[in-house]
């Protein structure tokens, strides 16, 4: 995705943000065992994307954003976080909307010749 010729700064946020949620290497894990991060490691592993890095497009906006269409659900205050001696106020997932957006996206971004 971040190196995608998809020129909606808007849209590569919100791709670049499924893509977090979706990778296996998220921090967090509930009792389903669905990968979910916390705002702030999002954006940590996002200040690589031209629109974040620049500042265009802040990465809660963009991510109130999937919430509020339901391809991200937010996972309630207090749920312990993977570090200790500070709790997750928030922690993310991607929903199987969120997954199908994705897919759809990269699709879109990288179309077979």
């Amino acid at each position: 995705m971040r190196g995608s010729t998809v020129s909606d700064p808007v849209r590569i946020t919100l791709l670049a943000i499924l893509e977090e949620l979706d990778h296996p290497r998220t921090a967090h894990r509930t009792r389903a065992t669905e990968p979910a991060l916390e705002l702030s490691e999002i954006e940590e592993r996002l200040s690589d994307v031209p629109p974040v890095r620049r500042g265009s497009v802040p990465v809660a906006l963009a991510l109130g954003l999937l919430v509020r269409s339901g391809l991200v659900h937010a996972r309630g205050v207090g749920v312990s976080s993977w570090t200790p001696q500070r709790s997750a106020h928030q922690l993310y997932q991607i929903t199987p909307e969120g997954r199908k957006y994705l897919v759809e996206g990269l699709a879109a971004a990288h179309p077979l010749s």
